[in-house]
């Protein structure tokens, strides 16, 4: 099971950028999927999570209003739609997927498999 991250870069501040994930080894229609960011020297943090048909999302306080997450289950791909971004979202970005269905979708412990991350750098 893989999940491939990608579409950080290097964006000013206010700019957007839509990060994907896209899954492969097993299909994660039927599973809550999320994302997750890593500053330096911090802790990962919860950013967004989304049910298994898209019905409902969950957002960080950080980030409500400025991101959107949304799935394709056709692709086995999830998505993170950033927008307006700001200095303090710089971070390593994170996907991962529910399996065992233990946790609330906002914890770490929750999710059982994991991306390799993607780079977004937000400059002043």
């Amino acid at each position: 099971v893989q999940l491939q991250a990608s579409g950080g870069g290097l964006v000013q501040a206010g700019g957007s950028l839509r990060l994907s994930c896209a899954a492969s080894g097993r299909t994660f229609s039927s599973n809550a999927m999320g994302w997750f960011r890593q500053a330096p020297g911090k802790e990962r943090e919860f950013v967004a999570a989304i049910s298994w048909n898209g019905g409902t999302t969950y957002y960080a306080d950080s980030v409500k209003g400025r991101f959107t997450i949304s799935r394709d289950n056709a692709k086995n791909t999830v998505y993170l739609q950033m927008d307006s971004l700001k200095p303090e979202d710089t971070a390593v970005y994170y996907c991962a997927a529910r399996a065992r269905g233990l946790g609330f979708v906002t914890e770490i412990n929750a999710y059982d498999y994991w991306g390799q991350g993607t780079q977004v750098t937000v400059s002043s």
